[in-house]
């Protein structure tokens, strides 16, 4: 595809979905390395031996802002791009952004203590639902059904005093099916997509949920491309819920695993992925 080219892959770890990119990126000529987000330096001049592109895995948010900070600073591309990643990675800032463009997404409610954020659920009514503005596979999430339960995990968030807890994002709990739809999207796509089914209320891969491949519907695929557009675009997993009032968007995620979606609907995401990293090389 293009022999010259190379393509770097900054990850944590060497996943299922990393060892897919790696085999895309060789299939198609393109010489690809591994570059652990634990041992990579950033000096503020251009060091030698810089890859043409480079494909953000890694899964913590903080580095992934840095390194693609410092890529741009270098000139080197990246999937995402740092804007992309800062915003998306910050559910508060993502349905800001959301609400911004006119994207049905769940009532939420951001406040900036423990007793404000008691009277935010209680304007968002029982059920409610409580988020880290940063994270992702679920974690360090709660339902919240009385207050006497968000007494509680308010206490809790409080004394842990930390700058991820001091923040409260408040969410209505969707009634919707056992299910949510994940579509990935590419560039202006929608390359796959999936239902997760869960007994439980949290509806992620990573926690145990069923897939099965879904043929998304042109409303879906629409309001997928437009959520991915609105925070910059690129390479991102669009989550959906089937709401009462229609289809919602509750989360984009920049750097998403596939394995489970790739499972679910043998679509090629490894390589749709390289050849849009490629596409940003050659620009």
């Amino acid at each position: 595809m293009n022999n010259g080219l190379s393509l770097g892959v900054f990850c944590t770890i060497v996943r299922p979905e990393e060892k897919a990119i790696l085999r895309a990126a060789e299939a198609r000529g393109i010489r690809a390395e591994r570059i652990d987000d634990g041992e990579a330096t950033f000096p503020l001049e251009r060091p030698p031996g810089l890859p043409d592109v480079v494909i953000n895995r890694s899964v913590s948010h903080t580095r992934s802002s840095y390194a693609t900070r410092c890529y741009a600073h270098y000139g080197v591309p990246t999937v995402n791009a740092p804007d992309v990643v800062d915003l998306a990675g910050d559910k508060i800032r993502t349905s800001l952004r959301l609400a911004e463009r006119g994207i049905p997404t769940p009532r939420t409610i951001v406040a900036l203590s423990p007793e404000a954020a008691l009277r935010a659920i209680e304007q968002i009514g029982y059920p409610a639902v409580l988020k880290p503005a940063v994270g992702s596979w679920g974690r360090l999430m709660a339902r919240v059904d009385d207050p006497n339960d968000a007494e509680q995990i308010l206490e809790h968030k409080a004394a842990l005093a930390s700058p991820l807890h001091s923040v409260i994002y408040v969410q209505e709990f969707v009634p919707k099916p056992d299910r949510d739809l994940r579509a990935f999207v590419v560039a202006d796509r929608v390359v796959a997509a999936m239902a997760r089914r869960s007994s439980d209320w949290r509806t992620n891969a990573a926690r145990g949920a069923t897939t099965e491949g879904l043929e998304p519907t042109p409303e879906l695929a629409e309001l997928a491309v437009r959520a991915a557009d609105a925070v910059g675009g690129g390479v991102l997993a669009v989550d959906l819920m089937e709401s009462p009032r229609g289809l919602v968007v509750h989360e984009v995620n920049p750097t998403p695993e596939f394995k489970a979606l790739h499972a679910a609907t043998g679509r090629d995401i490894a390589g749709a992925i390289v050849e849009y990293a490629v596409g940003m090389a050659r620009r």
